[in-house]
């Protein structure tokens, strides 16, 4: 009579059998210097998607603050408390995103024409007001939208 035996994964069969305990697996192999046992190539894989899952969400909540800028800008009889925790929760998320990781900043001032455009779309939507309300050009600068004081008038 045979005896089943445990499966036996290799590392990269274990990233698409048990994804958490690949992590554990591979932390554990790094910690101990085992770095031929190390699954590299989805590693890098994982460290690449983790960079692009922080511009995302560098973007979305830069897009989030903007468009409640705009709103609170052209909508002033509609303001309310909740616009303003919007702004300040989206607020202290990008500064806590670029704090962690200053390099962003970059990327912050490079996408932040593109993320305007987005919100001025969204408010038009939101506001139910022509897209051509809000300005083409945002007259708020990075900086002000990181600003926890900084409201439009």
């Amino acid at each position: 009579m045979t005896v089943p035996q445990p499966r036996v994964f290799t590392n990269s069969h274990l990233y698409d059998q048990d994804f958490y305990l690949w992590i554990e697996t591979t932390a554990k192999q790094l910690k101990e210097g085992r770095f031929s046992e190390v699954d590299l190539e989805n590693l890098i894989e994982e460290i690449e998607c983790m960079g692009r899952s922080e511009k995302r969400a560098l973007e979305s909540n830069l897009v989030i603050l903007l468009m409640h800028l705009l709103k609170y800008k052209y909508q002033p009889e509609k303001r309310t408390n909740s616009w303003l925790s919007t702004i300040f929760e989206h607020r202290r998320r990008l500064n806590k995103n670029l704090q962690d990781s200053p390099s962003l900043k970059k990327y912050f001032v490079e996408i932040f024409m593109e993320c305007y455009q987005d919100a001025r779309q969204l408010a038009a939507l939101e506001t139910g007001l022509t897209l051509d309300t809000f300005p083409v050009e945002s007259f708020f600068t990075g900086d002000e939208c990181l600003n926890q004081e900084f409201l439009p008038d």
